[in-house]
């Protein structure tokens, strides 16, 4: 007898935890040419389906069939947030950074709290100030307004997240977004820290980060800080700007080395090797961690 498409996807969800992107996709595949040749499918379903097969071809790195898929899967179940999410990350792959913009923003809409959506609207802003200059905004297409009926549906507040307790449906659009005046201070502040950097004076760099981060709290910059911090011996800070870091990027590299080095100083051997064996599940090869990693088993 044939799987039916909920074990095929259950089948799929398993091979994508195990890292097979390609026999994940396959599943998904059959699961939808199931439901379509039934005639019963539900947008619902297919849509979900659509989003999973997009996860795989953006892990693969094939950006325009992600895009496909999530675009097919937001006709269906329009504002859904993953396909939403994994078409912006294939458009931002794609330096196609205003359409990535676009779904960042919307996806805003759907769930204000939603960390990742924030941080690609930072990057999205920083990267088309750089392109197109301060009148960025003039050239961008339209946002579509999302309806009540599609924020309350979808949203599902966090304890911790930030504007969890502001009802979805009357959260205000971009409150927590920063002006384009702010996103450039923040990025010439850095751009400072990292010249001081350079010139080995690593208690400027501090400062210029501290600022920056005041104005916008952006991974790059925590991880930079956290390498001043490590040349300066102060490694509680620099652990600490780690952590802060990989809370808005949880598989960071630089952030896991920085924090495994920090800890190795504070001789917190366990959870330094810890950090290293999340970083080598990103980057097997990592010369520098496999090193560090050496380090560890031998203290």
């Amino acid at each position: 007898m044939a799987a039916s498409p909920g074990a095929l996807r259950r089948a799929g969800n398993e091979e994508f935890r195990r890292g097979q992107y390609g026999p994940a996709a396959e599943l998904y595949s059959r699961a939808l040419a199931q439901l379509e040749a039934a005639g019963d499918a539900s947008a619902e379903e297919r849509s979900v389906l659509l989003a999973n097969r997009a996860a795989c071809h953006l892990k693969d790195g094939a950006c325009s069939l992600c895009v496909a898929d999530c675009s097919s899967a937001l006709q269906l179940v329009p504002f859904g947030i993953k396909p939403l999410l994994r078409r912006a990350a294939a458009y931002e792959a794609m330096e196609r950074y205003s359409l990535a913009y676009v779904d960042y923003k919307t996806a805003l809409q759907v769930d204000c709290s939603v960390q990742a959506a924030h941080d690609g609207v930072n990057r999205m802003t920083k990267a088309l100030l750089e392109k197109d200059g301060m009148n960025w905004r003039q050239k961008l297409p339209p946002i579509p307004t999302v309806p009540v009926s599609a924020q309350t549906r979808w949203s599902i507040p966090s304890a911790q997240a930030p504007g969890a307790d502001t009802p979805p449906a009357t959260a205000p659009q971009g409150e927590r977004d920063m002006t384009a005046a702010d996103m450039e201070r923040a990025r010439m502040l850095k751009e400072e820290g990292n010249e001081f950097v350079k010139k080995g004076n690593h208690k400027k760099a501090v400062e210029k980060y501290s600022e920056s981060l005041k104005l916008n709290k952006e991974c790059a910059t925590y991880t930079n800080r956290a390498l001043c911090f490590l040349s300066l011996k102060q490694y509680k800070e620099a652990a600490q700007d780690c952590t802060e870091a990989l809370k808005l990027d949880p598989k960071n590299v630089k952030a896991l080395y920085r924090r495994a080095q920090a800890l190795k100083e504070l001789k917190d051997y366990k959870s330094s090797i810890a950090d290293i064996k999340s970083l080598l599940k990103t980057e097997p090869k990592n010369t520098a961690a496999l090193r560090l990693l050496q380090e560890l088993n031998r203290a």
